[in-house]
């Protein structure tokens, strides 16, 4: 197995760099790596060039480039070639540190912890490390090339960089207030700032989630085998909660580090010193078997803990970011909140001085895949209000335009890009600040992706009753796209289109360990759902299903007739023309729902409302597909 490189060295000069512990440890793992390799090769015919080959790669030291930075050139003979041969292992390594390692740069920054201390400017001092010892390795390279006459041409050009995938401010883990049960987890220094290296793509063990996320009767998490060494921790604010997340440091469980980051909001720091987190989650941990997924709620210490053991099936980003959410949920539950499993979006509509007619100004991702809903007293009302988790999204390429593709170039962290399907990208959608203010939810509707809806007839669905609705999202029915247990093209049965934790199984018995989180969870839908007919029935909200249409083309009971009477001529195109046609009705939806909204809190006068929509689905019902067309078609970008 590869091992990591951690960098804490403060390196300035080209022979600091190599005298550095870094340089040495990185040359090691190349040479485990190298040899590993070449041990691997099967042609019997090269057995003794191979073994020749593995005896010089071993002599080779961090010594041996300082000899040739120190030495007296040029160089000639014998030294001249020996010396070449070195640098040219080492720009093989270069080359590996580039694109196939995994680098950390740490600085420690306990004067975080200090009111004075402006958070915005450590970010920056990170940032500026992690720019410096990027062209201090370049600038280093390029020295070494020269001195061994390899030089010729050779400059530093723009794309040619060597920052380190994350680059990280740390404060000690002992400043983290949790309870004397965890201990073990004190010794992980907490990371507060960081600056990744986008435009990455890993590959990753699985390619899918196999193995639910489930309560466990047990606490997984075992103080006395937690080695802190072998882990890094990150506070992330998660919806109204801080989850710690420990992520082990071996190949396979590191690489989910960025991708994280780029998904879910820091913590502040005080939220995790001066008072103590809600939950802890732990990705890879080797003392564990598959009798530890999952998650338990530990009363005695009021902390929600949820583990992921190392196993190679275990290791897909889905392991990190649904379970992650799933912590989320369930402290959603045991505060009275209800979790919604969907995309919710604020358009901004604005009215024109001269027509009154609305347009769509602006938009802004509220959710991409999990939010919640809060009851809160506004002018005197009881007000479902929508609260985001995440400012990233775990993006299925397979259904994206090029021209989206092009759009998240630059800002990604990518997984599994050649695995031919259930390519994914964590792509930044949405600020901190959109996510963590409350919206008053104007719209909330049911993402059916499979019937197949006339074209004379509206893809959104608010005519039905409140009863109506409620058992569409009960169901939580929807055809899958294989990137599940379930068969591409079957409809796949989940309750509340599964908020995780999984309430009920597909036969409508109860999950177990769970009994208690559905009794908790029904009580807060009965709840919610009285103050939504409420507001329905005075024309303040409205309620129903949307048919994306996304996967009607390999439904199963799709027929061809079928199809052709509802205007799709051709199976394979119905994937794209359904959200479409489907964004298109949004869209009037929308403006019809400011057009009343304005109405209401007006005398007809006021130049903007928003609009908040909330649609419940799970993976490809057609959320982010109806986003993309949508955003095509107001020309929101300016791409």
């Amino acid at each position: 197995m590869e091992e990591i490189l951690e960098v804490r060295d403060g390196c300035t000069t080209p022979i600091q760099l190599l005298k550095s512990t870094a340089f040495s440890k990185y040359v090691e793992i190349y040479k485990k790596q190298f040899i590993k390799d070449l041990k691997n090769r099967k042609d019997e015919d090269l057995k003794e060039d191979l073994l020749h080959k593995i005896d010089y790669i071993k002599s080779i030291d961090a010594t041996t480039f300082i000899d040739i930075l120190d030495g007296a050139t040029p160089f000639s003979g014998d030294e001249l070639k020996s010396h070449r041969d070195s640098v040219k292992f080492l720009d093989g390594a270069f080359h590996h540190y580039r694109t196939k390692s995994y680098t950390r740069l740490v600085r420690l920054h306990n004067e975080i912890l200090e009111d004075s201390t402006n958070a915005e400017a450590i970010k920056d001092k990170v940032s500026v490390k992690a720019e410096k010892l990027s062209e201090l390795i370049v600038e280093t390279r390029r020295i070494l090339l020269i001195k061994a006459g390899l030089g010729e041409g050779v400059r530093r050009t723009k794309g040619l960089e060597c920052h380190p995938n994350v680059a990280v401010g740390e404060i000690s883990g002992h400043f983290v207030n949790l309870p004397g049960d965890y201990s073990s987890l004190n010794q992980v220094p907490m990371t507060t700032a960081a600056d990744m290296r986008t435009g990455v793509y890993y590959t990753t063990h699985a390619n899918k989630r196999a193995f639910p996320f489930f309560a466990l009767d047990h606490n997984p998490f075992k103080n006395n085998k937690f080695n802190a060494d072998d882990y890094v921790a990150i506070p992330f604010e998660v919806g109204a909660w801080n989850i710690l997340c420990y992520v082990h440091k071996s190949r396979g469980c590191i690489e989910m580090e960025p991708g994280l980051l780029n998904l879910f909001p820091f913590s502040n720091v005080k939220n995790i010193t001066e008072k103590q987190p809600d939950g802890i989650f732990i990705f890879g941990c080797p003392s564990s078997d598959m009798k530890d997924l999952g998650y338990y709620h530990d009363k005695k210490n009021n902390l929600l803990v949820g583990l992921i053991p190392n196993i190679d099936d275990c290791k897909y980003f889905g392991y990190g970011k649904k379970p992650i959410l799933t912590l989320h949920n369930v402290l959603c539950i045991i505060n009275g909140d209800l979790p919604l499993h969907c995309g919710a979006t604020r358009y901004v509509v604005r009215f024109d001085e001269k027509t009154n007619e609305p347009y769509i100004f602006d938009s802004f991702v509220k959710a991409d895949d999990m939010g919640r809903a809060k009851i809160e007293n506004k002018n005197s009302d009881d007000t479902p209000v929508f609260y985001g988790t995440e400012t990233g999204a775990f993006a299925c390429l397979d259904g994206f335009s090029e021209h989206a593709k092009m759009q998240m170039e630059g800002r990604e962290i990518g997984y599994n890009k050649h695995s031919g399907t259930n390519a994914r990208q964590i792509v930044p959608v949405t600020e901190y600040s959109e996510i963590s203010t409350g919206s008053e939810l104007d719209v909330l509707l049911y993402l059916n992706n499979y019937e197949i809806i006339p074209k004379n007839k509206s893809c959104m669905n608010t005519d039905m009753t409140v009863d109506e609705a409620l058992e569409h999202f009960r169901s939580g029915a929807r055809v899958a796209a294989g990137s599940t247990q379930t068969h591409r093209g079957e409809v796949e049965i989940s309750y509340w289109a599964n908020p995780f934790p999984l309430l009920k199984e597909k036969d409508g018995s109860l999950v177990k360990n769970h009994e208690e989180y559905f009794e908790k969870f029904e009580k807060i839908e009965q709840k919610f759902f009285k103050i939504i007919k409420q507001r329905v029935d005075q024309g303040i909200m409205k309620i129903g299903v949307a048919h994306s249409m996304l996967m009607a083309g390999v439904y199963k009971d799709s027929t061809d007739d079928r199809l052709k009477e509802c205007g799709f001529d051709d199976r394979e195109l119905v994937e794209h023309k359904g959200p479409e046609r489907a964004a298109h009705d949004m869209i009037d939806l929308i403006k019809k729902t400011a057009i009343e909204k304005r109405k209401r809190i007006g005398d007809g006068t006021t130049k903007q409302v928003d609009i908040t929509i909330a649609t419940i689905g799970d993976s490809r019902t057609g959320k982010s597909e109806m986003a993309e067309k949508m955003e095509g078609v107001l020309n929101m970008s300016l791409i």
